[in-house]
């Protein structure tokens, strides 16, 4: 989310925000100063179970958590009355500002809006110039940042009208507020969220071209690594929309179509959450590959609806804060009801003047966001600085803005506040006057809905001890407490609304799928990764147990057994490092990772409670790393030399850890079988599980039955094997011996009842890919591999296989059976990825693909 400026700098130091709590009818229920530090506490905890982020991947592959101060800024119902009325006002104001732009431009002929303002701005796309959405309104969702001025009335400080940013953020950090301060919550009449995201689906489907009965409608996310992915993947689960990125969907015979799994599926309306420019590598910017290529032309056609449209960003030229209160009297007949931050475009004259001339009391502004050159505080500058910026203004006047400083106290210049008076209260920006002088601002947002727009109750407040509110630079949430006179049941976005048809719930629906080969690939790799991290968890915790027995004793048989069972890990520099480290192939900490972006990649497909366990095992990883960091290199183990005198701490605390890391493995296992739908997204999401499995267990195997040792070292060697393939009990309740080669291979091999078995994993891999939809592809490499492994593997006689060995206890009849069947594993896994997840182009084209019957130029 992009930094907005909210107030000056402050005129003293930070204070605490001591919420209202009048409305509370019991003094007695005030939250206690305990209590309050246990609910942030506790909203930290959610928000990291819940996977809450923002911004990139950093370069250690770790996430920006997202802030959220628990204390919700409370506003009362007349006040938010009077804002919303305001907030309408502006919504269709700006509305009509992009319909005229587009459309007649009689605000430029008649001079009320400087052309440059428009016309030179690069927020005007001349590609979908006269275009219009069905529905009668253009901007369909839109969001103004707020904030309160010196005298405690609300300012607009920019409006975002391009792909407004947080309501997803709104909605999870009230879920998670309602939860740590639950017991004010259930006492508190408060306005709800639901009703904007029902109206926001309404608003959706009112766009749809031809008014389709019941349009497609996706959300256009530029991937995992935008800034507010979170966001998106949670604004497109509450509204039941695929999240899909540019190469998902193409443009054929005239319209846009969404690559699925079983063939292609139509899109009638997109909401798209990348930059306008981005959208279409053809009419917009070429070289884009996060964009749709045709996309313009398809919007040209009336094939598909694009919300907010092309072009609508730009409104978000601050420019047009200086004309806002003059079109609201020419365009509406009424005076502009929420005040704009007093702004003066540097293309004209006089503004220019006044503005170079108060340089040390403004905020100045590109009008172009995206630049180089970000907020400026002028009286942060030295007078090199302004005299440099000066000129910088007046070689290009038409891309500045000065703006008047808002909040609870002006800038300070020379140690002296500029134009606050001294009696004046002290004030938040946002709520109350009990926030202090910290900066503030409060989005607000207004979706399109019967006729006129609806706005949320409430919004998404942010706060920052700097001058200028930026999530980036870690600016707090706060939730917005509406209060209501009389109480509202709290309705969900798919609740039945006053508009829809009586039969509505009733009607059939087109049946879609919804998953694209990359929503599919995720999936796939979400399920190898979850069974990688187990499989090697489980190993290790046999590993750790051994060696804490046997380390000091390598002659002995346990200790022999112990080396047997290093072995496969190769040269990793210590136990420590494969359990924790985030970077190397191969490591519990690193699968862990690479999972948890899988699941990211898919949220919108995933039921919220997956996020949870995903959670705790960062938690229970990160606080490992943490306590490792005062060990020294002496305190870790060195796979390549057993020696009885390494200290006993090499393996403390993995243990524990590792467990840890099986419970939230587990959780996640058991929430994906009960709660995911069998569909073709779990048949991806199962077929990578099991053939990770498959070849994980192939390859234990040949690291630890080829080989005949000693009786009492390959007992101890086929006892982990049981125990890291979690099937030691089943085979000590089956046999009540100590395990031998035959039994064991048996048991892991053949017996189809056993979860943990090749035959199992094999059964469900085949039953799984046989699901899934090939539209038009053949499978025939892919399943004459998987037979081959089948039939090999019915072919193993585990007796005779056992007692073919060589002079030197190598039983390579064995050892040849399992090299082949994992290398046709391995061969499948690739023919899954090239059948099913073919990557597409990147976005460029070499001749127009836009079909003649179209009729389009």
């Amino acid at each position: 989310m992009t930094d907005l400026l909210s107030s000056p700098r402050p005129s003293g130091g930070v204070q605490e925000h001591a919420a209202d709590w009048s409305w509370l009818p019991d003094p007695a229920d005030v939250p206690t100063a305990p209590a309050l530090a246990h609910a942030r506490d506790e909203a930290e905890r959610l928000l990291a179970d819940h996977g809450v982020t923002y911004g990139a991947d950093r370069s250690d592959g770790d996430h920006h958590p997202w802030r959220l101060d628990p204390l919700p800024v409370t506003i009362d119902e007349p006040e938010w009355a009077r804002l919303d009325t305001a907030l309408v006002q502006r919504a269709e104001l700006l509305d009509a500002i992009l319909q005229d732009a587009y459309g007649p431009r009689r605000l430029l002929t008649d001079r009320m809006l400087p052309p440059t303002v428009v016309l030179g701005h690069p927020g005007f796309a001349r590609a979908v110039d006269g275009l219009r959405l069905p529905g009668g309104r253009e901007l369909v969702l839109t969001a103004t940042d707020v904030v309160r001025d010196g005298e405690g009335a609300w300012c607009a400080v920019a409006d975002r009208t391009q792909a407004p940013s947080g309501v997803g953020y709104a909605m999870e950090d009230r879920r998670v507020v309602a939860q740590v301060l639950s017991g004010v919550y259930r006492q508190a009449s408060i306005q709800r969220l639901g009703p904007f995201f029902r109206s926001l689906r309404l608003a959706l489907r009112s766009v749809a071209p031809g008014q389709a009965e019941h349009p497609r409608i996706v959300l256009l996310t530029s991937g995992a690594s935008s800034e507010t992915a979170f966001d998106q993947a949670y604004l497109a689960s509450m509204l039941g929309l695929p999240l899909v990125e540019g190469p998902d969907l193409l443009v054929r015979e005239g319209r846009v179509w969404m690559r699925g799994i079983e063939g292609l599926e139509p899109v009638d309306v997109i909401l798209r959450r990348v930059d306008a420019e981005w959208c279409d590598p053809l009419d917009l910017r070429q070289g884009s590959r996060i964009g749709v290529p045709g996309l313009v032309r398809a919007v040209r056609a009336g094939a598909v609806s694009v919300v907010n449209p092309l072009g609508s960003s730009v409104l978000e030229n601050p420019a047009l804060l200086t004309y806002l209160p003059r079109l609201a009297r020419v365009v509406l007949d009424q005076d502009l009801l929420l005040a704009s931050a007093p702004t003066w475009w540097c293309g004209e004259e006089r503004s220019l003047k006044h503005v170079v001339s108060r340089l040390d009391e403004l905020v100045i502004l590109p009008t172009v966001r995206g630049t180089d050159v970000g907020t400026i505080l002028g009286w942060t500058l030295s007078h090199r600085e302004r005299e440099q910026l000066a000129a910088r203004i007046a070689a290009e006047p038409w891309l500045w803005v000065g703006q008047e400083p808002v909040g609870p106290a002006g800038p300070i210049v020379n140690g002296t506040p500029v134009g606050v008076g001294s009696d004046l209260p002290a004030s938040d920006g946002v709520g109350p006057p009990d926030l202090g002088p910290r900066a503030a601002v409060l989005r607000t947002y207004a979706v399109a809905h019967d006729g006129s727009y609806t706005v949320m109750a409430g919004g998404l407040a942010r706060v920052a001890e700097g001058h200028v509110v930026s999530s980036a630079l870690g600016a707090a949430a706060k939730d917005v407490w509406v209060l209501s006179s009389q109480s509202e049941a709290q309705l969900e976005p798919w609740a039945p609304s006053d508009e829809s048809s009586a039969g509505e719930a009733a009607q059939t629906r087109r049946p879609a799928t919804g998953i694209s080969p990359r929503t599919a690939e995720n999936l796939y790799w979400m399920g190898r990764y979850a069974e990688r991290a187990e499989d090697t968890s489980r190993a290790l915790r046999v590993v750790i147990d051994r060696w804490d027995d046997f380390h000091r004793l390598p002659a002995s048989a346990g200790g022999r057994a112990l080396h047997v069972l290093l072995e496969p890990f190769g040269e990793a520099p210590s136990l420590r490092d494969l359990v924790l480290d985030r970077q190397a192939v191969g490591t519990v900490a690193r699968s862990i990772r690479m999972l948890g972006a899988s699941a990211a990649a898919v949220r919108d497909q995933l039921s919220t409670d997956t996020f949870g366990p995903l959670g705790r095992i960062d938690r229970a990883l990160r606080d490992e790393r943490s306590r490792s960091r005062g060990r020294t290199q002496n305190d870790l183990l060195d796979l390549g030399a057993l020696r009885a005198d390494t200290a006993d701490t090499a393996t403390a605390g993995l243990r524990t850890v590792l467990d840890r890391v099986l419970e939230g493995l587990l959780a996640v296992a058991g929430i994906a079988a009960e709660g995911l739908v069998r569909d073709v997204g779990w048949d991806f999401l199962e077929a990578g599980r099991r053939i990770e499995r498959a070849q994980n267990l192939i390859e234990s195997l040949l690291a630890s039955v080829v080989q005949r040792r000693a009786s009492d070292v390959d007992g101890l060697v086929l006892e982990s094997l049981l125990l890291a393939h979690e099937s030691a009990i089943t085979y000590r309740r089956r046999h009540q011996a100590v395990p031998t080669a035959a039994d064991v291979l048996e048991l892991l091999l053949h017996d189809r009842t056993n979860p943990r078995s090749l035959a199992f994993q094999l059964d469900r891999l085949r039953e799984a890919l046989a699901l899934i939809p090939l539209a038009g592809r053949s499978p025939d490499q892919r399943d004459h591999l998987l037979s081959d492994v089948v039939d090999l593997l019915d072919e193993l006689d585990t007796v005779t296989f056992v007692a073919a060995t060589s002079d030197e206890g190598r039983r390579q009849r064995l050892a040849e059976a399992l090299e082949s069947m994992l290398w046709r594993l391995q061969s499948t896994a690739d023919e899954i990825e090239r059948v099913h997840f073919a990557k597409v182009a990147p976005s460029q084209s070499l001749e127009d693909p836009w079909d003649a019957r179209t009729g389009a130029a």
